[in-house]
Formats: C-alpha cells, structure tokens, sequence
C-alpha cells in the first residue's frame, strides 16, 4: 500500500492508545488520513496520538468510554468539526474479561456487552448516519476475534459478542449499501501486544507452539488486514469477515490457562 492511498479520507478508531488499535491508526494516518484517536486512558490517547504526529501523521487524541452514546455521538462530531467528514470508522475498543462460565459475574457479563458489542452497534450507527448525510460512501470495520469461531475455555461472554460483531457486520449489508457504505470485521487470533505480553509473559512461546504458522499475529499482521478492508482495493467486499490467526482456526489447540491472571 502506498503512503497516500488514504489521503483525503478522515477516520475514528477507538481503543487505540496501544495495541491493534495504535497500529491501525498509525497506519491511516501515516497513509495520507486525518485520524480521531480514541481511548478510554486519557495519557495513552494523548501519547499516541503525538507518536504518530512525530512521525508525520495527522492525529487528534479524544479520551473518553467509547461504550457511552453521548460520547459516541460527540468523537464523530468532533471528527466532522475537525476535519470535514468522516469517511473511516473502526470500532476496535473492547475488553476481555475471562471466567469460568459457572461462576461469572453478572457485572462482569453486562460490561463485556457494553462495550463490546452495544459500543460497537452504537459507533456504527452514528458514523453512518453521519456518511449516508455526506453522500459519499464510507468504510466501516468491526473488530471481532477467532474466538467467535471457535470454543475458547473462560471466554463465553467474551465469545459471544464477538460472534455478534460478525452477525452486525453481516446483517448491515442490507441496510448500508444503498449508500455505498462497506461493513467488515477483522477476526485476529493471538496477537503480540503490550495487554497479552503483560498478562502472560509465557504468550509468545505458547501461542508460537500451538498456531501453525509458528507464531502469534503480530500488530501489523493485523493492522495490514484492517487497512486492506477499509482501502479502495476492498471495493466490492462487505458483509464478512476475515480471520487473521496463521492457520489456528484450522487445528484450534487451546492454550493452558492455569497459570493465567484471569482479569
């Protein structure tokens, strides 16, 4: 992809003080798009968001819980206010929470439908409605996970909404394409980010040994998928999902999770 292969485009991605989400951004950014960097970690936000200006790209940082209507609906007026339009958006915040199905807290299950998928639903919704106005199309990109194709222990919660992220993103093809407006998710399996590494310092070696192409996603294995689904290349795609996890879905040996700080 070309460094201008975005110009002229502005995007939002939540979540995106670190991890899959920095990446993305930088990305876009460093590719000729305007980027509204949300986080819910207001000094992550704002330290990523210069990250990427150092490196020549256009960032703005807006802190804020990216599963709050109100807060959703001021990042895309900001976006619009700031630069114009909204052609991007990337509903990439999301939480983990793992527990034994039994057991798990009710608190726990309604804050993992929050943002996962009513924060999701919500974004979509007022970026859309904010690019059918423009009349001139758009991308929109869910992030969903492996584990919305495959049983994963302790994560039936987290399992699920993402198995409804890809349902969203299937379903809105409907509602979307009359206005040239493409809706995808991007499934990553074990990715190396600064969450997994610090939760688990053994995540490399485990994920290495039991994913077929012999290691974990790294961020810009993930990041390369995202930006091909919301580029001009992708055109004609909506509606699916694709899975990024070096063959793991393929086989879907589970890790031990005996050692695992489970929150």
């Amino acid at each position: 992809m070309n460094d201008s292969l975005f110009a002229n485009q502005v995007a939002l991605v939540t979540g995106a003080g670190q991890g899959i989400g920095f990446e993305i951004a930088r990305q876009l950014s460093l590719r000729g798009a305007a980027v509204v960097l949300n986080d819910r970690d207001a000094t992550l936000a704002h330290q990523a968001a210069e990250a990427i200006q150092q490196e020549g790209g256009t960032c703005l940082a807006m802190p804020g819980d990216a599963a709050d209507e109100p807060f959703i609906q001021a990042l895309v007026q900001m976006a619009v206010e700031r630069f114009g339009k909204l052609t991007i958006a990337v509903a990439n915040a999301g939480i983990t929470l793992f527990g034994d199905f039994f057991d798990y807290p009710s608190a726990d299950l309604r804050r993992v439908l929050d943002v996962n998928l009513v924060g999701s639903f919500l974004l979509t919704q007022a970026a859309s409605r904010q690019m059918r106005t423009q009349k001139s199309g758009g991308r929109i990109l869910l992030m969903s996970s492996v584990v919305g194709h495959q049983a994963h222990q302790q994560l039936a919660a987290y399992a699920m909404t993402k198995a409804g992220l890809e349902m969203l993103a299937k379903n809105l093809v409907v509602e979307l394409s009359p206005f040239g407006i493409t809706i995808n998710a991007v499934a990553p399996g074990a990715t190396l980010t600064e969450r997994t590494q610090q939760e688990d310092p053994t995540y490399s070696d485990v994920w290495s040994a039991i994913t077929p192409m012999g290691r974990p996603a790294t961020r810009e294995d993930i990041a390369n998928a995202a930006l091909f689904l919301l580029s001009p290349f992708s055109g004609h795609i909506t509606g699916q999902s694709l899975v990024v996890d070096g063959g793991w879905t393929s086989v879907s040996p589970l890790p031990d999770l005996s050692n695992m700080d489970k929150k």
